[in-house]
């Protein structure tokens, strides 16, 4: 674990390789409201507030990018300079999930080694999983904060019809934060533009050219918010201590 100095001062012990890109350029449309999932309110703070101060918590980030829409790039809500303004950095956002990480990856300085990514809907990352997919990273490959399927699987035609029961023995369901070795990440999303494609999820890139990408154990409070039932059960997920 990154050891961490009183106030955010920096600890002089700790070398400040990782650079963090939070993913906020959606439009959250499928919770049916107007504003922002983003920047919704989620056990006393906005969502987004919540990931970028988990990360600047940290003594080992020397920046966190904050990729969003092109609309509120040019002026970001307030409440985002109650941050380490230091560490701090705005992108704006692609069409597509990729070109905004691209954008955030430009974006970080030369001293970083370990690229993390991270979705602004997972608002009560923990900081064990962070630890978790940064240490992997440091061994040279991809991590990916995940749970097991513990449900049965079943797959079915256009009809809603069964066609058979899935295998979920190996099965995971992958969560953000994603670290890589910076040059790892940049080289996946180099080819996935020559090749025009695009992916929802960073390792998928690295998978696809073969680089060596684990799972680490994530977290339930690592939920993703998508629908608006969403907001209340992260509320109640965030008075869980794990």
């Amino acid at each position: 674990m990154a050891s961490r100095g009183e106030s955010g001062r920096t600890d002089p012990t700790v070398v400040r390789d990782v650079g963090v890109v939070i993913v906020a350029g959606g439009s959250g449309s499928r919770t049916g409201s107007t504003e922002l999932k983003q920047f919704r309110w989620v056990s006393g703070k906005p969502a987004l507030l919540h990931s970028v101060q988990a990360f600047m918590a940290r003594t080992d980030v020397a920046v966190v990018v904050v990729v969003l829409p092109k609309a509120y790039a040019a002026d970001p809500p307030p409440w985002l300079f109650q941050c380490d303004v230091d560490r701090l950095l705005v992108s704006v956002g692609g069409r597509e999930r990729h070109e905004s990480v691209v954008n955030g990856l430009e974006d970080l300085p030369e001293e970083v080694t370990v690229a993390v990514v991270h979705d602004a809907a997972r608002p009560l990352v923990t900081d064990a999983t962070i630890d978790r997919v940064i240490a992997e990273a440091r061994k040279g490959h991809g991590a990916v904060a995940a749970l097991p399927v513990v449900d049965t699987l079943k797959e079915v035609d256009e009809h809603g019809r069964i066609v058979r029961t899935v295998d979920r023995t190996h099965l995971w369901r992958a969560q953000t934060p994603q670290a890589f070795p910076r040059v790892m990440l940049e080289e996946a999303h180099v080819a996935a533009r020559r090749d025009s494609i695009g992916a929802t999820d960073d390792a998928a890139l690295c998978e696809r050219l073969g680089f060596p990408v684990v799972v680490v154990r994530g977290s339930e409070r690592g939920m993703k918010i998508t629908e608006e039932a969403d907001f209340a059960r992260a509320d109640a997920l965030s008075l869980l201590v794990e």
